[in-house]
């Protein structure tokens, strides 16, 4: 089992921008798929970005398509997310999450090892 703990979240204005960080510890997570979920109150919790194991394809929700980028640094063990011109709407909870797969990232059955999550408030 790997531990994952994610910082960076905070209060931004609307149009601003956050960059969040997950660190994970215990084992490489270099041969797996990473992604980043995000939790409203009282909604739903939602894929929002993966990546593969190589970094060399990923995947974003239509939300969130052009303004988020997720990478990883597989030597510093670490995956990021970089939120640009946030909107309110971005407002939730987000989850670093581990893939029991190298290349497969859409289905939330997928991800077996979650972070604590970091609170991102954005301000109208």
């Amino acid at each position: 089992q790997v531990h994952l703990v994610e910082s960076g979240g905070g209060l931004v204005q609307a149009g601003g921008s956050l960059r969040l960080s997950c660190a994970a510890s215990g084992r490489t997570i270099s041969n797996y798929a990473m992604a980043w979920f995000r939790q409203a109150p009282g909604k739903e919790r939602n894929l929002v970005a993966a990546i593969t194991w190589s970094g060399g394809n990923s995947y974003y929700s239509d939300s969130v398509k052009g303004r988020f980028a997720i990478s990883r640094e597989n030597a510093k063990n670490s995956v990021y997310l970089q939120m640009n011109s946030l909107k309110p709407e971005d407002t939730a909870v987000y989850y670093c999450a581990r893939a029991t797969s190298s290349s497969r990232f859409l289905s939330r059955l997928q991800y077996t090892d979650w972070g604590q999550g970091t609170q991102v408030t954005v301000s109208s």
